[in-house]
């Protein structure tokens, strides 16, 4: 008796596991639509400039490192620092994306954290100096 259940419980597991996985599978257009939207969305957040340094490997296996000098809706130009060549790459392109590019607001925040652990050590020394 017991065995006709836990029979009948795992066909009706592995059943919803099928169609589970057909549910939720993307077509691989589909996965690299979503990946380059993605890279858009982040080269956008690094912005552009010489702060904004970055590193991109090619789907054909080339890497470049430079800094981002334009952002498109369609592409972002990476200029390398070194021969000032600009080379402007698809975001569909695009295998890996590194960067970072810390802004204004970031860099005073992290100025106002060191004073802050600056002023207790101070605090402290003093504190305990009687």
């Amino acid at each position: 008796m017991f065995k006709k259940y836990l029979t009948s419980i795992l066909i009706v597991f592995v059943f919803n596991l099928s169609l589970c996985s057909a549910a939720f599978a993307e077509t691989k257009a589909e996965k690299e639509a979503n990946f380059a939207e993605k890279v858009k969305t982040e080269i956008a957040k690094l912005g552009t400039g010489t702060e904004a340094k970055i590193q991109v490997k090619l789907k054909d296996g080339t890497k470049l490192k430079g800094y981002i000098s334009n952002i498109g809706e369609e592409s972002f130009s990476v200029t390398d620092e070194k021969t000032s060549v600009i080379t402007e790459i698809p975001y569909p392109n695009a295998k890996q994306v590194k960067g970072n590019n810390l802004n204004k607001g970031v860099k005073i925040a992290i100025g106002v954290g060191i004073a802050i652990a600056v002023l207790i050590v101070v605090g402290y020394a003093l504190g305990n100096s009687e």
